[in-house]
């Protein structure tokens, strides 16, 4: 691949301009008034898959958002690759902390800046220049597929039956997902792990009706005050968390494979400076970056009730409100941990209160195995463009889709994501540096020429 850094050289403004023309269109999935962009957008990633060199590309409708589908079949007896990614954002708002308009695509200081330009336009668009330049130089080492959605950031919620109606056509040995990111640019990383997730809503009743503070409080409970204690006895002086069973299935990673993520670099009085924080708090017995990537955590991610408004109103409330959420990792299951949580709840209630208790949505979290050939190909592809062995890294974040394709398909996946924590994803001034999206392109194609070799 002597001529792959020439080829995107040459390309290099084509590639901007093709990948500006997805970013342009606001593809915002959670908000049904875009919904003539996502079919644009699954429009336009259907001609550029075409143009790449697909021999076929369709688009599959949903009950939501259409998938694309795209492949080039050179050899049934070859590794077939199934390449993922999402074309829908989250929305923009608030538009007033943005410093560029966030869909127009704008380059400043050598990063592109624009809604989806690091999740996951820019980086599922890396695979399809590097799937072009292995057509149009006749190097394509495998079967490749694509498969590109449009509810991503709403939980992929009808991509699961479309696995099930198509899982011949979307046969594969391993799929390859960019919608992760690197340590730093300077460290190359593998997310082999991805959390769970449980999310749920609970209210507290107390009174039929909101009551004057003064006449009645002290003697009747007061429901936000019943909801604080409840939710603090989640958690112990530890850290630990509290409900009944909850570590049960915890599945524990290996000490070979803490001391392999350990060798990430982390600067812990930075990590603090940037968040404005004098001290991190996490589980006793595991390190920060061990907190976020392979511990299970309980939040609380939202909690109202009563007056909220300006000024004073001195009332009891009768209901509170909270939104809760659980971080889960591999062998927890998010149906189990609902119901632990529930049935603990409830039983902690005082009799002063009543509780009721509303799962919401949740995911299994995903574990990729270290001794497999995809995962190999993917160390070795690094190693070629960055001159040194990626670090295996669990993700604190949840991507339920990717333990749903492990669950439907029987594919394991490989997250190579060349984003990073700067780049400010899901908020206003995303952005995604131009190195990254070419070192992208230039470290694909290695992973199919490996991966080939090794199957």
């Amino acid at each position: 691949m002597n001529d792959l850094k020439q080829y995107i050289e040459t390309n290099k403004d084509r590639f901007l301009e093709e990948l500006f023309s997805l970013l342009r269109i606001p593809s915002v999935s959670s908000n049904p008034e875009h919904k003539p962009d996502m079919l644009k957008c699954a429009e336009r990633w259907k001609e550029l898959l075409l143009a790449a060199g697909c021999d076929r590309a369709e688009l599959y409708p949903t009950k939501g958002a259409p998938v694309v589908y795209g492949e080039k079949i050179i050899d049934e007896n070859v590794p077939t690759v199934l390449v993922y990614g999402h074309y829908d954002v989250v929305p923009v708002e608030p538009l007033e902390l943005w410093k560029t308009p966030p869909f127009e695509p704008t380059i400043i200081d050598g990063k592109i800046y624009c809604r989806g330009a690091n999740d996951d336009k820019g980086q599922a668009f890396m695979h399809a220049k590097a799937f072009e330049y292995l057509v149009k130089t006749n190097q394509l080492t495998c079967n490749v597929k694509f498969m590109i959605e449009g509810e991503e950031e709403v939980g992929s919620k009808h991509l699961y039956d479309f696995c099930k109606d198509h899982k011949e056509m979307l046969k594969a040995d391993v799929i390859l997902v960019s919608d992760t990111s690197m340590i730093d640019s300077e460290t190359p990383s593998i997310t082999v792990g991805l959390r769970g997730l449980a999310y749920l809503e609970v209210e507290i009743t107390g009174p039929n009706r909101d009551l004057h503070s003064g006449l009645f409080g002290g003697a009747v409970a007061n429901p936000i005050n019943i909801l604080c204690k409840m939710v603090a006895s989640i958690t112990d002086e530890k850290n630990r968390i509290t409900i009944p069973n909850f570590y049960d299935d915890v599945l524990e990673v290996s000490k070979e494979e803490r001391a392999l993520m350990a060798q990430a670099p982390f600067d812990e009085k930075a990590y603090k400076d940037a968040l404005d924080v004098a001290e991190l708090c996490g589980e006793e017995g595991y390190t920060p970056m061990e907190h976020v990537g392979i511990r299970p955590t309980f939040d609380l991610c939202g909690i109202w009730g009563g007056f909220t408004g300006e000024g004073t109103k001195t009332v009891l409330p009768s209901k509170a409100y909270a939104k809760l959420s659980m971080r889960i990792v591999p062998n927890q299951k998010p149906e189990k941990i609902s119901e632990l949580f529930k049935k603990h709840f409830e039983s902690i209630a005082p009799k002063c209160v009543k509780v009721e208790v509303r799962p919401h949505h949740g995911g299994n979290a995903y574990v990729s195995p270290l001794d497999m050939p995809a995962y190999k190909a993917a160390e070795k592809a690094f190693e070629a463009t960055y001159g040194k062995m990626p670090i295996p890294t669990r993700s604190g974040g949840s991507i339920p889709i990717i333990a749903g394709f492990d669950d439907i398909l029987g594919i394991k996946s490989i997250l190579l994501g060349f984003g990073l924590e700067a780049d400010a994803i899901h908020s206003p001034n995303e952005s995604y540096r131009l190195d990254h999206f070419y070192k992208g392109i230039e470290t694909i194609p290695y992973f199919y020429k490996y991966f080939a070799e090794m199957k």
